[in-house]
Parts: structure tokens; C-alpha cells; sequence
């Protein structure tokens, strides 16, 4: 198929647009770089825009002839998010309902939606599957889930047919060593811990909160490796184009790994010793959170298949080959 992936040059949109392309897809990128980076992109057709632009989307759908759009585009800090909510609101909403008017025009009804489990907000069980309740704690949660009930709007009129996926931690690098992740304000906890380890112990990894109902009190936390997730989105492209019906599902491993046994398991991978520095809970974060990938085996077809050890690994092959990230370009 002919598809269109908004933040195509961003870290999972990267990653997806490269595993579509794998699979035999004819693909193009819509990205406006301000979290994105050109190289990330590189061999792929790539058109530089806004998402609050119409014109520039229908130019971009029109120019792809796009049968599908992967849409990957949005901010994502949840900080950021509770501090600047106006921002989040305008491009995660209305800029996602802008991209939703012009595929209506372009003639395009097939999308895959890049969500969250920041939908959930913090639910009390041990698997969260997509019964939990819907009950996000931040702008950026809600706005992720604002747009999933635009999405089913539209798709019970009969106007498109989608699936949401609702990532947990997504993390690594890919397998290349070529792509991987670079933000300008790093929050994610294993680029930073690798970034402490590279540092030699110039920047101690702060761990936020040690004092949780956890087995060793850090917090618990569900890390899915970016290349699954991008198969992930390849499979949901493919349920779609065979007629499945529209849906949301988790992405995750089933499996949760507390902050402290991410650390042993950078140290074997590394072979290095870094220094950690104690902190306060961040507010709003939750003790635990660990998806039930049930319904994606099922309707999917998908399960990962890489372990936490695999997703350090890659992300070290990544950090240790691009310690400035892409550079700036």
C-alpha cells in the first residue's frame, strides 16, 4: 500500500516507517521537525509540514497517494503537557482533526492510530487490559483519548475504519545501530541511564521515588522494544487493508521491570558501574503499569519477542554510536 506516516522522522515514527517500507510498502513522511530530525527520515520520501496546516496535508495526501496514514504526530511530554495544556489541546486535537478532514477528502479511510497508555491513567491492577477504566491523569492523556472517541465517531459513521494502539514504555534502538532516540529534553529512563554510563559519572541517574509499593520500591513499568512496536503498527496496517474492524489495542510485553532491575540489567549489558542519585516521586506516576497484549495476539497476530536485555542492548549500540544523537540535523 501507498501510506503517509505523520512524525515519520520522530523515534517510534522512524522506526515504523522503516519496518513498512520492509514490508513492501510504498511510504512517505509528514513531519514538521520540531521534535523530529531530518536523518531519521533519510531514504525515505519526505515532505516537511504542519499538522494544523490543511493545505499542506492535502498537498502531502495528494502527493503519496496515500491509501492509509500511520499517524505518529504529537507532542508527548506529559510535564510539559500539565504545564503548557493549551499546546497539547491544540496540536494532539485539533491538529489530529485536521489530518482527519483531509483524509475524509483525500479519500483515505484507513488509519492507524499511535495512542497511549496514558489513557488509563493509573489503574489499581496487576494487567491492564482495554477494559480498564479510561481515566487519564494529564492533558496528554486525555488528549490521546479525546482523539481515540473522535476516531470511533467516525468510524460508527461509517466514515473510516482505524486502530489505536496504545504503547506502554516504548524503548531500544534499531537494530542497525542508525536510528534511534534523540530528544532535546531526555525524560525516558533508559536513554538516561546510558547517557550516565557514557558520562562516567558526570551525570548520576536520579531515580524518582524509592519508597513504592513495589518489591523493591521503584517503580514498575511495562518496556516494549521500538522494533516491536513498529511490527506492531505493520500488522495493524495489514488487519485493516483485509477489513478488519476498528479497534483499540494495547502494546506491550505483559511483563514489568522496576527501575532498579533496569539498572542490574544496563550494568550486565554495559559492563559499567554509574552512579544513581535518590529523588522524590514525580506527581502523578503511578507505582505500577503493565499491559495485558491479549487482544493484540488475537487480533493481531502480534507479540514481542525481544527482552529487556535485547531493548538495553540495542539502545546502548545507539547511544554509544551517536552520544550527540543525530547532531542537530
Amino acid at each position: 500500500m501507498r501510506v503517509l506516516v505523520t512524525g515519520g522522522a520522530g523515534y517510534v515514527g522512524s522506526h515504523v516507517a522503516r519496518a513498512l517500507r520492509e514490508s513492501g510498502h510504498e511510504v512517505a513522511v509528514f513531519d514538521d521537525l520540531s521534535e523530529g530530525h531530518r536523518r531519521a527520515a533519510r531514504g525515505l520520501g519526505f515532505v516537511r509540514g504542519d499538522l494544523l496546516n490543511p493545505r499542506a496535508l492535502d498537498r502531502a495526501l495528494a502527493k503519496s497517494g496515500a491509501e492509509a496514514v500511520i499517524h505518529m504526530a504529537a507532542k508527548c511530554q506529559v510535564g510539559e503537557s500539565v504545564e503548557k495544556p493549551g499546546l497539547y489541546w491544540r496540536q494532539n486535537v485539533i491538529g489530529s482533526l485536521t489530518l482527519l478532514e483531509a483524509m475524509l477528502r483525500a479519500g483515505c479511510r484507513l488509519l492507524v492510530f499511535s495512542s497511549s497508555a496514558a489513557t488509563y491513567g493509573q489503574p489499581d491492577r496487576e494487567l491492564i487490559d482495554e477494559s480498564a477504566p479510561k481515566a487519564p491523569c494529564n492533558p496528554y492523556g486525555r488528549t490521546k483519548l479525546v482523539f481515540e472517541e473522535a476516531l470511533a465517531d467516525h468510524s460508527a459513521a461509517g466514515l473510516l475504519r482505524y486502530a489505536a494502539l496504545r504503547y506502554f514504555n516504548a524503548a531500544g534502538a534499531h537494530s542497525s545501530g542508525k536510528i534511534g532516540e534523540d530528544h532535546a529534553v531526555e525524560t525516558h529512563l533508559i536513554p538516561n541511564l546510558l547517557m550516565a554510563a557514557l558520562s562516567g559519572g558526570a551525570r548520576p541517574l536520579k531515580i524518582f521515588g524509592t519508597d513504592y509499593p513495589t518489591p523493591d520500591g521503584t517503580a514498575v513499568r511495562d518496556y516494549v522494544h521500538v522494533e516491536d512496536l513498529a511490527a506492531a503498527h505493520v500488522k495493524a496496517l495489514d488487519y485493516l487493508a483485509r477489513g478488519g474492524e476498528s479497534l483499540a489495542v494495547n502494546l506491550g510485553t505483559g511483563r514489568g521491570s522496576s527501575i532498579r532491575e533496569v539498572l542490574a540489567a544496563a550494568r550486565k549489558v554495559t559492563g559499567r558501574e554509574f552512579p544513581t542519585e535518590d529523588a522524590p516521586r514525580r506527581a502523578g506516576d503511578p507505582a505500577r503499569l503493565v499491559a495485558s497484549n491479549a487482544l493484540a495476539k488475537e487480533k493481531l497476530g502480534w507479540a514481542p519477542t525481544r527482552s529487556l536485555e535485547d531493548i538495553i542492548a540495542s539502545a546502548w549500540k545507539w547511544h554509544s554510536k551517536h552520544p550527540e544523537g543525530y547532531g542537530g540535523h
